[in-house]
């Protein structure tokens, strides 16, 4: 029988500061109605000088590892998306590792940006196939309030933080398609100046905050979110029709909605967060998909589709069936 990788639990882990646009207006030359019109957003979550990616990441994980009926011992490895990691090395993901009580296996960090969970979920799904792991958590999570130029309105509002997971089990495909059915992942070095943050944690003079354009990213994030979702669907012979909830990377409702649109999908179809949690980057798709399967929207035999585009630029697509 096919190994496949099945979604077993999923968890999340949200600050409990909550930032409203008109708190935001009091120090940055915006307004609530600037920012709704624009990008959807109405608030965001904002950490705590404790709450750092592997904090936020280990509760997103014990979460979704308490979902899949799971323990450490059932964690071969651990795949954790970030562009605001606790340090340079050790990789994130082994803080969480330690802090999860897990003594085997392996762990490494993933920095694709806001792409980083959907790139995470094809490492871990081809290493289950494999056979190189039974059991893998893929986190995302992020700090972007510590990364925000405060004097760039265009930018700073967008942006808030959060941590999702998942885990998958191997399992057999047997007569029944559950699971990931498959992952596309893409990546255009050439457009890396449109997104990026100018600095790095090594540059003690430069720690570097985000710089966007925000006019190209939109337009190159319809075309190839577009592109990868048809790919996802063709390479398992499935329609737009066959979609039951599109969960896609939550950074501006325009987008959202327009994808939902070339879907056919109907807005309740459409799992949207982007209002309450802003952009959490690579954390945005797990939190999402944790919100909509933990109060029921997404049940058992559901197929969703995952889509996500960021910074390099990198995006990509998963279909999975839950």
């Amino acid at each position: 029988m096919p190994i496949r990788s099945i979604l077993a639990g999923t968890g999340a882990y949200l600050p409990s500061r909550v930032v409203s646009n008109d708190e935001l207006a009091r120090t940055v030359d915006t307004s609530d109605a600037w920012i709704q019109e624009r990008t959807g957003i109405r608030q965001r979550h904002f950490a705590a000088p404790h709450e750092t990616a592997a904090f936020m990441g280990t509760e997103a994980a014990r979460a979704a590892l308490a979902a899949a009926g799971a323990t450490a011992a059932d964690v071969d490895g651990i795949i954790l998306a970030t562009s605001t990691p606790d340090q340079a090395f050790p990789a994130t993901a082994l803080r969480v590792q330690a802090a999860l009580g897990v003594t085997h296996g392996f762990g490494f960090d993933i920095a694709a940006a806001c792409a980083g969970f959907i790139y995470g979920l094809s490492v871990a799904d081809n290493m289950i196939r494999a056979g190189g792991a039974k059991g893998v958590l893929v986190i995302g999570s992020e700090v972007y309030s510590r990364i925000l130029n405060w004097q760039d309105r265009g930018t700073c509002v967008l942006f808030g933080d959060g941590a999702g997971a998942v885990f998958l089990r191997a399992g057999e495909g047997s007569g029944s398609d559950r699971g990931i059915l498959s992952t596309h992942i893409h990546a255009q070095g050439t457009l890396g100046d449109i997104l990026y943050v100018d600095g790095a944690v090594g540059q003690h003079d430069k720690p570097g905050t985000l710089v966007m354009n925000g006019r190209e990213v939109f337009r190159h994030a319809v075309t190839r979110l577009a592109e990868s979702v048809e790919e996802a669907l063709a390479a398992n012979g499935l329609g737009h029709r066959d979609v039951d909830w599109l969960v896609p990377h939550q950074a501006n409702r325009r987008i959202i909605d327009a994808m939902g649109r070339k879907l056919g999908l109907p807005p309740e179809r459409v799992v949207v967060t982007v209002d309450r949690h802003a952009n959490t980057s690579a954390a945005s798709v797990p939190l999402a998909l944790a919100e909509a399967i933990g109060d029921g929207r997404i049940r058992p035999g559901s197929l969703v589709l995952l889509e996500a585009l960021g910074g390099g630029l990198a995006w990509g697509s998963a279909l999975v069936r839950l």
